[in-house]
């Protein structure tokens, strides 16, 4: 019997929105751990008791671009919503916006600054290694929030160039510029210390 040619990913949204539950589940199915990921990644470490990141991703499910990255931004939606309503809401206020909501948590930014440096594999070189994973996170602390979230984006979520580029709203040329400048400024910031 002749196999039936699998869905694309970015077809199986379109037949969802259409009606087709089956497609709208094997859409997300395919795209479950890597979300799962990402939350993991960026959420707070006082939510993790609380919430778990598939919670959040189910929130998220029920827009034109490509499929990943509108359930990403969805997700990220959502967290920003559940991370308010259960750390900020004290202090929220109608007046201001807190940009700061999803920045990075310290074991995320350690894991950005460990995939960031090679890995070694004597003990000297590991000392020399831990070293300079401490600089370059210190180093990413300096960066601008544009500069670490095109590294955020490429490097630790392992986004493609055009993934990041619909997840930042921008050209796939300048995804690429960016994260080249954003390497050379923090090679930079490594060099003043």
């Amino acid at each position: 019997m002749p196999r039936t040619k699998e869905p694309d990913t970015e077809e199986l949204p379109a037949r969802a929105r259409k009606g087709d539950e089956r497609a709208g589940m094997e859409a997300l199915g395919r795209q479950r751990d890597r979300l799962k990921n990402v939350l993991t990644l960026r959420m707070d470490k006082r939510l993790k008791a609380r919430l778990d990141p598939l919670d959040v991703i189910q929130e998220s499910m029920m827009v034109e671009v490509p499929f990943y990255v509108w359930l990403r931004s969805l997700t990220f939606e959502r967290l920003i919503d559940m991370q308010r309503a259960h750390l900020y809401a004290k202090r929220r206020s109608v007046s201001r916006e807190e940009r700061s909501v999803l920045s990075l948590p310290d074991e995320s930014a350690a894991e950005l600054a460990s995939r960031l440096v090679d890995v070694a594999a004597d003990p000297q070189a590991g000392m020399v290694r831990d070293e300079l994973r401490a600089r370059v996170r210190a180093g990413l602390d300096r960066l601008s929030p544009d500069d670490r979230e095109v590294l955020v984006l490429r490097h630790l979520e392992q986004l493609s160039v055009a993934e990041t580029a619909a997840a930042l709203g921008i050209k796939e040329g300048t995804v690429k510029v960016r994260a080249l400048r954003a390497l050379k400024r923090l090679r930079e910031v490594l060099g003043e210390e």
